[in-house]
């Protein structure tokens, strides 16, 4: 569902309002010149930032489904995501790995990529975003199987608390053959060389 222009500008003006709050409570004695426009920036960046509640799937899918024959796997790699963690209000970023089995449908290249975004340009935990990105996949194709597999660095694990800059996440989830072949994970993992 599209958010309307008037909904946006009452958006914006209600997160700039609180990011003036917790700008001053940060910093009340703030140089001016620097931060005077913060609040206004920090409410379109985090509009941004969780523009996924704003679209749907079948919109972004657009019918984009074409007849095939084929059995064999399809695996699409290195899909680049931002997100926001849902605890901490602090990015995450990394990468989308999408295999499926089609079952007479296959989908056009761009669409995992646009599915993929749409659920990471929410607030999120990457082990809801994978599972999101795998559900949608196997419902709208109707596959046999689908196999996600997401590798993340999370700011609110590199920049405080434990403050380690190489914790990188993996998440995987598998569905239909996948789940029952491990044949299947195992072609899926060895195609984006993953040591299982």
């Amino acid at each position: 569902m599209l958010v309307s222009k008037k909904r946006k500008d009452e958006q914006i003006k209600i997160i700039q309002k609180a990011s003036q709050e917790i700008l001053h409570n940060l910093e009340p004695h703030s140089n001016k010149d620097i931060t005077d426009k913060t609040p206004y920036r920090a409410a379109k960046a985090l509009l941004e930032l969780t523009e996924g509640y704003d679209q749907d799937a079948d919109i972004l899918i657009n019918n984009a489904y074409y007849s095939t024959d084929s059995v064999d796997m399809v695996i699409v790699r290195n899909i680049n995501f931002s997100s926001m963690c849902a605890h901490h209000l602090l990015p995450f970023y990394g990468q989308a790995h999408v295999a499926y089995i089609p079952n007479k449908k296959v989908i056009g290249l761009s669409k995992i990529s646009r599915v993929v975004n749409m659920y990471a340009k929410r607030l999120q935990i990457q082990e809801k975003l994978t599972v999101q990105i795998a559900e949608t996949l196997m419902e709208k194709l109707e596959a046999k199987g689908v196999a996600v597999m997401t590798e993340g660095m999370h700011l609110c694990a590199m920049a405080r608390g434990v403050k380690d800059c190489s914790v990188n996440m993996v998440s995987k989830v598998f569905l239909g053959n996948f789940r029952k072949s491990i044949n299947h994970r195992n072609e899926f993992l060895n195609s984006i060389n993953i040591k299982k």
